[in-house]
């Protein structure tokens, strides 16, 4: 739905609402399904019956653009296959995230299945140590080791100087990537890249995306056909659910192409011949369980990113390559303790960071922005913590470690504001900077930490009004707890898998009245439930994170409740259960 078709409604206790200005009827969809479906359908945009079904039914061979439209796969295709055959050293370079780790190993994978013996080798670099990216130290490494062909994923988009010294050491650099591209690109040997120009249909693939179309192309090339062999068929499914967990994880826009991948990619992960990905699902309490996209974003991505951040994700790339089965479980064990660590470091980071923000005044209405530094805070953890920073203050925040010197960091923004630009006006006091709109890292001398933190807040200032100061919750349509039946939801889950740009739908329920005092859930009380009927229907609702709101909703208020409908199951029964977002009290 276009914006224009929302109107700012008043606020919740949490959030600024943005409800449509119509309620579509569903008699213009009439697909038979549950009128509350049909309706979320057309205030989505889905007006077309054909097309409607067809995106709740989605087909895999229908939904993937041909690979050979991307700009310089073929010819990547084509060097790949002649180095893997010949036997020429062919070094995979990734990222330290799930993406590049993920696209490392469809790579890996594929070329192993074309050539059984190629020579191959992957290069993950330090996060800490090396930073993110190709580097002219880790060519000048790689080309002291032999390497023929260097492709990389995930990154080198920007890589100018590194694609030079590749060229000066004889190096066929094939770079593979999603992230903006540099003025004037880097003079690889090859460049694949989704948004490189308008010849490829759809330009927000992940890098996993992007390294599973080149492996695609790979297995035609090789068998010289359009249809592969049973077997090849079976790696590239297999390599799907990899993407699948990487177009999650990567948080890119989940429509067209990214939404195909994701959707079939997820329902292949319990069925792979993956040792490492069976591995990581039993390590996480996931084996045999359903994977959508909330395990693969909230339980498996985090897994596999608390590497790269506290250690070397080298490891990782190894339990998705050539880790036997024990040596696999070894990892995955090594991937939970270290997500524990991770957690347990964020949570102190964020303890301290909130504390300080608050005793700063930067968290008041005089202040719109949060700049933090700290000698203990660790740089590979700092990004997550300024997202729980933005979700308790709603306002941008960067938070660095400070060591020997010099600050080194990452950013967080909130819609309508434009972090990398705020940068640009503050580049004067900065060494380095990059990233986009809402995320950003950067690196500064400890010396300029002042002027630097007084430039930003006032930029802050001047560009976030008191409304962007709320976040904004859109509300789809409007339902009844009535509608909101099984059925329903069950219908509903056909739309995922949800995340950017294609979110769990939120409902609004008018009058909802309490039929008793909220009351407290969890440890420490942090969360609540709420007993409440409309009409003469009744409803168990739980709300997360909503324990300081507990005292607002005592037993006969009446109130409009912004809800995700999920399905819940307890000894075997499954019924509807929703989850409250916002509540707006009468």
């Amino acid at each position: 739905m276009q914006q224009d078709q929302y109107a700012v409604a008043m606020h919740g206790l949490t959030h600024r609402w943005i409800e449509p200005k119509l309620n579509a009827s569903p008699s213009a969809l009439g697909i038979g399904w549950p009128p509350v479906v049909e309706r979320l359908l057309l205030a989505r945009g889905w007006a077309d019956r054909e097309a409607a079904l067809q995106f709740c039914h989605p087909r895999l061979k229908d939904g993937l653009h041909p690979p050979s439209l991307m700009p310089d796969l073929d010819r990547a295709a084509e060097r790949l296959l002649d180095a893997a055959r010949a036997r020429d050293h062919v070094v995979i370079y990734g990222d330290y995230d799930v993406d590049g780790i993920c696209a490392t190993a469809i790579l890996f994978h594929v070329l192993r299945a074309i050539a059984p013996d190629a020579r191959l080798s992957t290069y993950v670099p330090h996060r800490i140590d090396e930073g993110y990216g190709l580097s002219c130290e880790a060519i000048e490494h790689l080309a002291n080791d032999g390497a023929a062909v260097i492709v990389s994923v995930d990154c080198g988009a920007t890589a100018n100087e590194p694609a030079a010294r590749a060229r000066a050491r004889g190096i066929d650099l094939i770079i593979t990537d999603h992230h903006n591209l540099a003025s004037p690109l880097p003079e690889a040997y090859a460049l694949v890249h989704p948004a490189r120009d308008d010849a490829y249909p759809y330009p927000h693939l992940c890098g996993a995306g992007v390294a599973f179309k080149l492996a695609w192309r790979l297995a035609t090339m090789h068998q010289g056909s359009e249809r592969v062999s049973s077997e090849m068929r079976e790696t590239l499914l297999d390599m799907l659910a990899l993407a699948g967990l990487a177009t999650i994880a990567d948080v890119v826009p989940l429509t067209g192409e990214n939404r195909i991948i994701a959707r079939f990619g997820l329902s292949r992960t319990k069925h792979t011949r993956l040792t490492g990905l069976d591995a990581l699902l039993k390590a996480a309490g996931l084996d045999g369980q359903r994977i959508g996209s909330e395990e693969a974003g909230f339980t498996l991505g985090p897994r596999l990113n608390a590497i790269g951040r506290l250690g070397h994700a080298k490891a990782a790339v190894e339990l998705f390559t050539t880790a036997a089965p024990d040596r696999a479980a070894e990892i995955a064990s090594e991937l939970n303790a270290l997500n524990r660590a991770r957690q347990e470091t964020e949570r102190r980071i964020f303890d301290v960071a909130a504390e300080r923000a608050e005793a700063a005044g930067m968290t008041g209405d005089g202040s719109r922005g949060i700049v933090l530094a700290d000698e203990d805070w660790h740089p590979g953890v700092v990004g997550i913590v300024c997202s729980r920073l933005i979700g308790r203050f709603h306002r941008p925040a960067i938070l660095m470690q400070r060591e020997e010197g010099r600050c080194r960091g990452s950013g967080r923004s909130i819609d309508g504001f434009n972090l990398h630009a705020a940068l640009v006006a503050c580049a004067e006091h900065l060494d380095t900077f990059g990233g986009h709109d809402m995320a950003a890292g950067l690196a500064l001398e400890a010396s300029k930490l002042d002027a630097f933190m007084a430039a930003f807040l006032d930029h802050c200032n001047e560009r976030i009004g008191p409304e962007l100061l709320v976040p904004p919750l859109t509300i789809d349509c409007e339902a009844t707890l009535d509608e909101l039946n099984l059925d329903a939801v069950r219908h509903l889950e056909r739309l995922g898998p949800f995340g950017r740009d294609n979110p769990e739908p939120t409902f609004l329920l008018r009058d909802v009245r309490a039929t008793s005092d909220a009351e407290p859930m969890g440890a420490q009380a942090k969360h609540m439930c709420v007993r409440v009927q409309q009409g003469t229907r009744q409803s168990r609702m739980i709300a997360w994170r909503w324990g300081e709101h507990r005292e607002q909703i005592r037993a006969g208020a009446v109130f409009d409740v912004a809800v995700r409908a999920k399905l819940n199951e307890w000894n075997g029964c499954v019924s509807v259960q929703p989850q409250i977002r916002d509540v707006r009290l009468s």
